[in-house]
C-alpha cells in the first residue's frame, strides 16, 4: 500500500497541475500578444516621394517617375514597382520579397536613387517616406475653433476662485484664426504626437498654412532699377547665419564672430538688401509689400461631432492622420495618443477643440473583443444549464467549463510560437469556434460521466483513468468529424 500510494498521488496531480500551469503561462502570453485590426499583410515596401512644384503630371511622369522606376527595376529583392504621377508630385511604391529586411531594402533603394539623381531636374530631390504599415492609418483627429471654454480645464486656480466682475472696459479675447489653428497643428500637436513610440507619421490637412508672402510692385522695380530675378536671388541667399572665425588676441578669452541673418519676422524680411545702386542699398521693403498670408489651397477639410443635446458642432477643421509603425500595437498606440491629446488640450487656446474620435481602428478591435466576451459568457451559461440539468453533477459541469479558458490560452500559446497577432479575424474565429468547443466538451464529458457510472456498478471495476480514456476515444472520431 505504501509503494502504490505515491504513484497514485502523482498520477492524479498531473492532470490538475498541468492545466493550472497552462492557464497561468498562457494567460500571461495572451496579455503580451500584439493587437491589430487585421493580420500582418505587409510585404516589405519602400515609398519614394518626390515633389516638383509647378510640373504637370506628364512632365512628372517623364522627367522623374520613369527614370526612378527604370533604376529600381531589377534591384535585389524587388518584386514589383508601382507609381503614381500627379500635379507636382511623384509617388513610387517598391515592394520586396517577404523574407527581406525593410532596412536593407531601404538601403538598396537609396543606392539606386543616388545613381539616377544627376538625371533628375534641378532642385528635385526624391525622399523616402517613413516606414509605415499598409493598414497603418489608425487615427484621424480633428481640430476646430468653437466657443470659448469656461470649464475648470481652462481656468487657473486664481481665476476659478475670483469673483465675477462687471467692468465694461475689458475687451473680449480675439478668436483663434484658421492660420493660427494650422500653425498649432503643425508645430505643437504634430510634433508632440511624433514623439510617441509606435507613431510613424502624422499628416496634416486643412486650415491655412502660414507664409511670409512678398508682393512685388512692378512700378517700384522700375523706379529703383531692380529686376524680379534679383529679388528672388536676394531671398534665396538670405535667411542664414554665417561664421566669421574668432578673435584670439583678447587676453584669456576667445571670442566667436557670428553674422546673424536668420529671418524671424516681417521686419527682418523687409531689411534684406536686394541691390546696391549709386552707393545706396535697395532693401526689399522698398520694392515689395511683405505680409503674413495663407498658402494657396487646393482642398480643405471639415469635421463635426454631436454635443450633449444631439446637435452637430464643428465646421472647417484641421485634420491630422496618424500612421503607425509596422508591428506596433494599435490599441497601445491609440491610448498613448489619446493621453497626449488630453495633456495638450490644457495648453491650447480656450476656443480650440480636439476631436480624437473621428476615426479609430481601436473601435473595431474593441468590438471584436466584446463579441468574444459575449461568446464566452453565453457558452458558459449554456454549459451550466445543460449539464447541470441533465446530469445533476457539479463536478462534471466545472470540468466542462475549464475547456473554454484552456482552449483560449492554448490558442494564445500557438500565436506566440508562430509570431501571430490578435486581430478582428482571429477574434471572430474564436467567437465562432466557442460554440463548437462547448458542444464538443458537453458530448465528451457526458459520455465519460456515463461510462464511469457504469464502471462503478461492475464487480471488478476498471481503473478510472482507463475508463476516462476509453470513453473519450469512443466519441472522439464523431466529435472531430462533426466539428470539421
Amino acid at each position: 500500500f505504501s509503494d502504490a500510494a505515491p504513484t497514485r498521488m502523482y498520477t492524479l496531480s498531473l492532470p490538475v497541475s498541468l492545466p493550472i500551469f497552462m492557464l497561468v503561462y498562457g494567460g500571461w502570453q495572451a496579455i503580451q500578444l500584439p493587437i491589430d485590426v487585421f493580420p500582418n499583410l505587409n510585404r516589405p515596401r519602400v515609398v519614394i516621394l518626390t515633389e516638383a512644384p509647378g510640373m504637370a503630371p506628364e512632365e512628372v511622369e517623364t522627367l522623374i517617375t520613369f527614370p526612378l522606376e527604370t533604376a529600381l527595376n531589377g534591384a535585389t529583392g524587388v518584386q514589383a514597382v508601382r507609381s503614381s504621377s500627379g500635379v507636382g508630385l511623384s509617388v513610387i511604391y517598391v515592394e520586396f520579397d517577404w523574407d527581406t529586411d525593410i532596412y536593407n531594402d531601404r538601403q538598396i533603394v537609396n543606392e539606386r536613387m543616388a545613381l539616377v539623381s544627376e538625371r533628375l531636374p534641378k532642385g528635385v530631390t526624391p525622399q523616402l517616406a517613413p516606414i509605415s504599415s499598409i493598414m497603418g492609418q489608425i487615427l484621424i483627429i480633428g481640430m476646430y475653433v468653437g466657443e470659448e471654454r469656461t470649464d475648470e480645464l481652462t481656468q487657473s486656480p486664481e481665476t476659478a476662485n475670483a469673483k465675477p466682475t462687471t467692468s465694461t472696459s475689458q475687451q473680449p479675447k480675439r478668436p483663434t484664426t484658421s492660420m493660427e489653428l494650422r500653425t498649432l497643428a503643425d508645430w505643437v500637436v504634430r510634433r508632440r504626437l511624433l514623439t510617441i513610440s509606435g507613431v510613424s507619421q502624422v499628416v496634416t490637412m486643412g486650415g491655412e498654412r502660414k507664409q511670409f508672402q512678398v508682393l512685388v510692385n512692378p512700378n517700384d522695380l522700375l523706379r529703383f532699377g531692380v529686376t524680379l530675378h534679383e529679388v528672388k536671388t536676394a531671398l534665396q541667399e538670405s535667411n542664414q547665419n554665417t561664421t566669421g572665425g574668432y578673435l584670439d588676441e583678447q587676453g584669456p578669452n576667445e571670442l566667436l564672430v557670428r553674422v546673424l541673418g536668420r529671418v524671424k519676422n516681417i521686419d527682418d524680411l523687409g531689411r534684406i538688401v536686394v541691390k546696391h545702386r549709386d552707393g545706396q542699398s535697395v532693401v526689399l521693403s522698398q520694392v515689395a509689400r511683405i505680409v503674413e498670408g495663407p498658402q494657396t489651397k487646393r482642398g480643405d477639410s471639415s469635421a463635426f461631432r454631436r454635443d450633449a443635446t444631439g446637435n452637430l458642432v464643428g465646421g472647417r477643421t484641421v485634420v491630422l492622420t496618424i500612421n503607425k509603425q509596422p508591428n506596433a500595437d494599435t490599441s497601445k498606440v491609440t491610448i498613448a495618443v489619446q493621453k497626449a491629446l488630453k495633456e495638450l488640450q490644457q495648453s491650447l487656446p480656450s476656443d480650440v477643440y480636439v476631436l480624437p474620435e473621428l476615426y479609430q481602428q481601436k473601435t473595431f478591435i474593441d468590438l471584436s473583443i466584446k463579441n468574444v466576451k459575449e461568446a464566452l459568457g453565453h457558452g458558459s451559461i449554456l454549459v451550466v444549464i445543460i449539464l447541470f440539468l441533465f446530469l445533476l453533477n457539479l463536478r462534471t459541469t466545472f470540468i466542462t467549463l475549464t475547456a473554454i479558458p484552456l482552449s483560449i490560452v492554448i490558442t494564445a500559446l500557438v500565436f506566440y510560437v508562430f509570431g501571430l497577432s490578435i486581430n478582428t479575424m482571429t477574434l471572430g474565429g474564436l467567437a465562432v469556434a466557442m460554440g463548437e468547443l462547448v458542444d464538443d466538451a458537453i458530448v465528451d464529458v457526458e459520455n465519460i460521466f456515463r461510462r464511469l457510472r457504469e464502471n462503478r456498478a461492475l464487480t471488478n471495476p476498471k481503473p478510472p483513468l482507463l475508463v476516462v480514456f476509453q470513453a473519450s476515444c469512443e466519441v472522439r472520431n464523431s466529435i472531430v468529424y462533426g466539428t470539421i
